[in-house]
Formats: structure tokens, sequence, C-alpha cells
């Protein structure tokens, strides 16, 4: 009996710590330059923190206890990231990314937030313990605007908007460096170091995602032409023309099947295959500029940012589930917070 009374008040235990976890769904509303809180599964607003003016990109840690948010500032120089303490829903801290102006893309890994610097043609690296700058991967490309890192942390790739680029990335095993001489000297042993690939996308080539199994980037251009990287031999794969303006951004869908792009000049949501690049259907939703795919509920979320709502859609039937209204909404993520 006291071994069953053991488990259950174990069991008892779990539940309560699981229970007291809190779920959110964190919205960026420029017109507001706040961070819109809202309840994970029922959707209703919770609170909204005050962040910086014109919020554009949020990501979280790890163990959902921190918000980072860019405040880019475009034409103004802007040079700050917010951090949110999402345990007491309260801004944080203010980081300033000077020398690096107009941070944008963000990832956070592992105790470092890499973030894209359009103003400094540059990805920086970010000790979040540390607060400080410790590295700094300059593209040489005007807009250098968002981010993505392999889950082994060995590829990085950004689009370069007002260049028509793409960056990639790795990082690689190189022989010694041979001086002028033509001789090696004594003791010379291989090195390692980050190596940039560039592949010339089109001019506007902004949003973009990556399917790692299948070593694919996809990106949008507003010619309405979606182009999509052959990441291994770094080259262009396909450039499907969809005939409609304004693409934006796209995602692809947790299960890897489907693209979603939107159009921030006609309100259209494309879906295609991504196996095939064949196109599937579309829907006017509103101006898309930004969206979230939701693993959890198999949800995608889109900032309609000139509508100033964001459109919920069920991946499972395409349907739309609701529309939030918020003032010209951006960046959108999930976070499970552990209390």
């Amino acid at each position: 009996m006291k071994a069953i009374s053991s488990l259950l008040c174990g069991v008892l235990l779990v539940g309560s710590s699981y229970a007291g976890n809190k779920e959110y769904i964190l919205v960026l509303s420029k017109t507001e330059g706040k961070m819109v809180v809202l309840d994970y599964n029922a959707l209703d607003s919770i609170t909204a923190v005050s962040v910086g003016p014109d919020p554009h990109e949020v990501v979280t840690s790890a163990d959902g206890s921190r918000a980072f948010i860019s405040v880019p500032q475009m034409n103004a120089a802007g040079h700050e990231i917010d951090i949110v303490d999402l345990k007491t829903l309260k801004l944080l801290h203010k980081v300033d990314t000077r020398p690096f102006y107009i941070p944008h893309g963000l990832v956070y890994r592992n105790g470092i937030l890499w973030f894209t610097a359009q103003g400094s043609k540059a990805v920086v690296q970010y000790d979040v313990q540390a607060d400080r700058m410790i590295n700094v991967f300059g593209t040489g490309q005007d807009f250098t605007h968002l981010l993505y890192l392999s889950t082994d942390e060995k590829q990085f790739y950004t689009t370069n908007v007002e260049s028509g680029t793409v960056s990639i990335f790795d990082w690689q095993t190189l022989p010694p460096y041979m001086p002028p001489t033509g001789k090696l000297p004594a003791g010379a042993t291989e090195r390692q170091e980050w190596r940039q690939t560039l592949v010339p996308t089109g001019l506007g080539s902004e949003g973009f995602d990556v399917l790692e199994s299948a070593q694919e980037l996809w990106t949008a251009r507003p010619d309405g032409h979606v182009i999509v990287v052959d990441l291994l031999q770094k080259k262009i794969k396909k450039d499907i023309n969809t005939g409609v303006e304004g693409l934006h951004r796209l995602r692809i869908t947790p299960d890897g099947k489907t693209v979603c792009i939107v159009s921030v000049k006609t309100g259209d949501l494309l879906y295609y295959d991504r196996a095939t690049g064949k196109f599937l259907e579309s829907r006017n939703i509103g101006q898309g500029a930004g969206i979230y795919m939701d693993k959890g509920r198999n949800r995608m979320f889109i900032s309609c940012t000139p509508n100033n709502y964001v459109v919920v859609i069920d991946l499972n039937t395409r349907k739309e589930i609701t529309r939030i209204p918020i003032g010209k909404p951006d960046g959108i993520t999930s976070v499970q917070v552990v209390e």
C-alpha cells in the first residue's frame, strides 16, 4: 500500500507541475509597440508587454523563460533587441547592438542569440548571459533580413533582399593556409572556418524556409516567383512562376509536404506541393506578411499586417479558425513557460 501511495503521490506531483506550466501565443504589434500575449488554446488576450517601437521578429529560449524581440527601426539605424521575462511578463533588458545596426532576423540556440544586422550587412552572435557580442559574419550583401540555423549548427542561411541572393554559410574543415612561398611552415594543420556561398535568387527574395531532410530552401519574390535552392549543390533547383504578385513570406508545413505562401499585395494564400512544386489551391485571407507554423495543434498563424489582424488556419482542413484583431501584427511564435 505504501508503494502504491508513493506512486500516486508522484503522479499527482508530476500532473500538478505540468498543470502549472503556461502556454502562450506571442504576437508583436507594430502599431502599439507591444508583445501581445494570447492563451495558447483559447487564443484569448492575456496581456500586452510594452517593447521598442515597431517590433518585427520574436523568438524564445528553449526553457521558455525569455522572449527576444528585434526592434530594427529601419529608417533610423535601429540598434535594439528587447528581452522579456516570460514568467513575469515584463521587459527585462534592452540590448544595444551597436556597432551592428538594424537587427531583424533572430535564432536562439544554446545561450546564443543569432541575429541579422541589415544595416551592417552581417549576421551576429550575442552571448545572452555575458551580455556581449561574440562573433560576426559579414555577408557583404544588402538588406540581410531573415535567418535560419541548421539543427547541428554547422550551416546557416540568410536572404539578402536588395542584393537578390541567399547566403549559405558552412562550417568547413580546410587545408592549412598556403603562404606565397608555396611551402607549408612546420606544424601546419587543418583549420575550421565558416565559408559563404552566394546563390542568386532574384531581387526581393525575402521570406524563406528550409527542409533539412530534403536539403532544400524555398524563397519567394514579389514578382510572383518562388525559388527552390538545392543546399547540397548550392544552386537553383526550381523556379516556379505563381503568377501572383507581392509574394512576401512562406513556410513549409510541419509534415514537410506543403509550402504555404502569402502575398502582401493581393491577399492570397497559396498552397504548393513541396515534392512536385505543383499548385494545389489558393484562398484570399488578407495581406499576409508573416507566417508561424504551430506544430502542437497543427495550426498556421498569418500576420496580415496592413489589415490589422492575425488569421489562424487549421492545417488539417485548410479552413480558417478565427481572426484576431491586432494593430499591424508581425512576428509570431508559441511558448511553454515552466513554472
